[in-house]
């Protein structure tokens, strides 16, 4: 397997960054967790650029399968969420930020859009189907 990199800086990038993406004929795409491409709007392009090029599309946040990429797998947003109000609350009530202990996600989830698969023409194994979280049917 060969890895090409490919950066989209702005959102007006995002074509272009598809468009190298066609020539250099890749065989699907990793998107980063980037808050420029968090939003609905730039989800859902990427995903459609992605299904265009007939590219199976791996993101780090659930959303953009709910969008219509193809998979994702990352940190629980929601939890992360949780833990970060529990931190607040110790500083609101005196603690030292510089005392407080640096945490790391220790709750992830793996989203499947079987609706998305099935338009690339692909077959996710029971395996991986049995071990998600999420199945977008």
């Amino acid at each position: 397997m060969r890895v090409e990199r490919v950066t989209a800086r702005t959102p007006s990038e995002v074509n272009q960054a598809f468009a190298v993406m066609a020539q250099t004929r890749v065989d699907g795409v990793l998107v980063l967790s980037d808050p420029m491409l968090s939003g609905e709007e730039a989800a859902v392009r990427v995903a459609q650029l992605a299904l265009k090029g007939g590219l199976p599309s791996m993101y780090g946040w659930g959303t953009s399968v709910k969008w219509g990429g193809l998979m994702s797998y990352g940190a629980d947003s929601e939890d992360m969420y949780r833990r970060v109000a529990g931190y607040v609350d110790r500083i609101f009530k005196g603690a030292k930020v510089a005392d407080l202990p640096f945490e790391q996600p220790t709750k992830f989830l793996l989203t499947i859009n079987l609706k998305t698969s099935k338009m690339l023409g692909l077959t996710i194994p029971p395996l991986l189907l049995a071990r998600a979280d999420e199945v977008i049917q």
